[in-house]
């Protein structure tokens, strides 16, 4: 999976796994914020990618990313979710826990960890687990 692939999917899962909305992220591989925001209401799912600068959502079970001009499978159960990235014919499983996510890349055959920035607090629902999970 591409690492904005991953992303998006990270905070697609949170939106879908809590039903809060997602103002961003912090992608701990690559060290640094990427400025992704998304909403979930029912099975529904928008979001924008602002680094890119593109829309990416729809309707369960698929995801549209409009930069790429491709699709995500997308399965949840719960706090669990899995999935298939046509872009790179790569299949993925994410884990929402406490303002994380955490996807494993079958591709890369690797972990990668999402903190999620609060939406309505200046930082992430991670660092603010005793207050606001």
């Amino acid at each position: 999976m591409l690492s904005h692939t991953r992303a998006l999917v990270a905070a697609a899962a949170f939106a879908f796994a809590t039903g809060k909305k997602v103002a961003g992220i912090y992608d701990h591989s690559a060290g640094r914020d990427r400025r992704i925001a998304a909403e979930c209401r029912g099975d529904r799912l928008q979001g924008f990618d602002g680094d890119r600068g593109v829309k990416f959502g729809g309707t369960l079970p698929e995801l549209y990313d409009a930069g790429d001009r491709t699709f995500v499978s997308f399965e949840t159960d719960g706090d669990k979710i899995q999935g298939f990235d046509r872009g790179t014919s790569t299949f993925y499983t994410a884990q929402v826990r406490d303002g994380l996510v955490q996807i494993f890349d079958h591709g890369e055959n690797a972990w990668f960890t999402y903190d999620i920035q609060n939406a309505d607090a200046a930082r992430s629902y991670h660092r603010n687990s005793g207050a606001n999970l």
